[in-house]
């Protein structure tokens, strides 16, 4: 489980209150350099153009070196450099906000919805990107992202940003320490039961091990979440629910799974729903038994993910991109004989064809006031050939990873770059040699779309416009009183009360009724 793991995908991040009503009515809404192939502004003649990127997390660990090298190969083949800015998570959405809307003329940048990617494009900062890909001019670029992944992640038919993926779908699990699951009898967990079985387990019998780490951005991911609840037993025998917020931090509804057939959406609280409120009270109770970290509601991720790789923890979030034995090494050096398994407690396992929307959590998006857009598709193109993405995503080849084959690779320095945030290729991506087979197994499934059910409400994307001013208030309660709730540091009864007393204050009521208009208009549109 990395750091990276956990604030890369979208799941953990807010997003803002924005206006997809002028987004989604007219081309007419974008500023005319966002509409123009060649875009931006032009750099002064005779002066070397050096591309701004605004990149997330820290500067990777001998970054000046890799950067050398990919700019003497950009110089020589493209006649520019790049210089990424990187910034840390916990200001890069904020930050990255104010220099869009200051002007600044920093070429690309990772947005998403739960940044603030359709105020970005509501507003002409960033360019909508079908003609620059229709021009022919990018081959590479097109060749490695699936065109359809590219038609599932336009919005009202306007593609936004180049939608940065390693899988087809992305699907949030466990990674336990297989060491001593075995250690305990239970080698082979596949249900939810196992697994609490296992957390039991931790507690009774290795004291200085807490089961299962929550870091502060997880709370909204552990009872009600698309497209199950982490901690959620039964989204996780039935995973076939449609939870739509406004916002990335706003409240949960969920909406009718008939809704197709009778053409009403009937978004309801996330509390009238079947297995929320058991899940709040069994959250409750592994909150009250120390299953949970009591500090999960101020540990950040990268504080967890260290503890997790030093053995402190049992159980940590996971994805299904092929990433998290990447945090192998590290683990094993510090607990010698570790050993780490994916956990996919899915009622059917591989067979359960789960919800997915195939929406793309992060997009690499062009600034509409940057120096070059075309400048900057060419360095998408760059990056969209083999040697040049392995070169920035995997560091130096003999210093900081190996090839082994056409598809693997051996890590050899603790270099790791942020690709999801400009370079991830699902067709050029290596896997690490050491991949557990666990998660060699539940990647591979998140490879095919045949595993999955299209979410009825798949590209339903709501427009918080109408109720900004309540989505707002939503949102400043649920961070107040549905966090603790979620975590269970306090009683689920007078919690839950507490919360819907909040809610009802903030204008629930009025931001249910405008989902429910919305829902039904994407309805009769499908």
């Amino acid at each position: 489980m990395s750091d990276l793991n956990l604030s890369r995908r979208g799941l953990l991040s807010a997003g803002g209150g924005l206006s997809l009503a002028a987004l989604f009515a007219s081309a007419g809404c974008s500023s005319t350099s966002s509409q123009q192939p060649s875009g931006g502004q032009s750099s002064a003649p005779g002066k070397a153009l050096t591309l701004s990127l605004l990149l997330p997390g820290d500067v990777p660990v001998g970054w000046d070196g890799v950067l050398a090298e990919v700019n003497k190969k950009l110089q020589a083949e493209l006649g520019f450099t790049i210089k990424p800015q990187f910034i840390p998570w916990a200001n890069y959405g904020q930050q990255a906000l104010l220099k869009f809307t200051a002007g600044e003329n920093f070429d690309t940048a990772l947005q998403a919805r739960w940044l603030n990617m359709t105020q970005l494009a509501a507003s002409g900062s960033i360019v909508e990107l079908s003609s620059l890909l229709a021009s022919g001019k990018y081959p590479n670029l097109t060749a490695a992202i699936d065109p359809k992944i590219l038609e599932l992640n336009k919005w009202s038919g306007k593609l936004y940003g180049l939608p940065q993926i390693n899988s087809v779908a992305r699907f949030h699990h466990f990674s336990i320490r297989q060491d001593l699951a075995e250690k305990y009898g239970m080698s082979d967990i596949t249900d939810f039961a196992g697994l609490e079985k296992f957390w039991y387990d931790v507690k009774q019998k290795d004291k200085g091990i807490t089961p299962i780490g929550v870091s502060s951005r997880m709370p909204k991911l552990l009872v009600a979440w698309n497209p199950v609840g982490w901690l959620n037993p039964y989204m996780w025998e039935n995973p076939h629910m449609s939870i739509v917020s406004f916002t990335g931090d706003s409240f949960p509804f969920v909406l009718a799974a008939d809704g197709k057939q009778t053409g009403s959406s009937n978004p309801v609280p996330f509390w009238e729903a079947p297995g929320m409120i058991d899940a709040l009270r069994l959250v409750r109770k592994y909150y009250q038994d120390g299953l949970i970290n009591k500090n999960a509601l101020t540990l950040d991720s990268k504080a967890l993910d260290s503890q997790f790789k030093s053995g402190r923890f049992a159980t940590g979030w996971a994805m299904t991109d092929g990433l998290t034995s990447q945090g192998l090494p590290e683990l094993t050096k510090n607990v010698p004989g570790a050993m780490i398994a994916s956990v996919m407690p899915l009622k059917g396992g591989k067979d359960a064809k789960p919800y997915q929307t195939f929406q793309s959590d992060n997009f690499v998006v062009l600034n509409a006031k940057g120096q070059s857009n075309e400048k900057a598709m060419q360095l998408e193109d760059w990056l969209s050939i083999k040697d040049n993405h392995d070169l920035i995503t995997y560091g130096i080849q003999g210093k900081d990873w190996n090839p082994i084959g056409d598809d693997k690779y051996e890590m050899l320095s603790t270099y790791t770059f942020p690709g999801f945030a400009l370079s991830w290729r699902a067709k050029l991506e290596r896997r690490i040699k050491d991949m557990t087979e666990s998660e060699t197994t539940w990647f591979d499934w998140a490879q095919s779309a045949d595993n999955f059910t299209i979410d009825p409400y798949a590209s339903f994307v709501p427009d918080p416009e109408p109720v900004k001013r309540e989505n707002t208030q939503v949102t400043a309660a649920m961070t107040q009183f549905a966090n603790p709730l979620f975590i269970g540091a306090v009683d689920t009864d007078q919690g839950l009360d507490k919360l819907k007393k909040a809610l009802d204050r903030a204008g629930l009521a009025k931001v249910q009724a405008e989902l429910a208009k919305q829902a039904d208009a994407y309805l009769k549109g499908q």
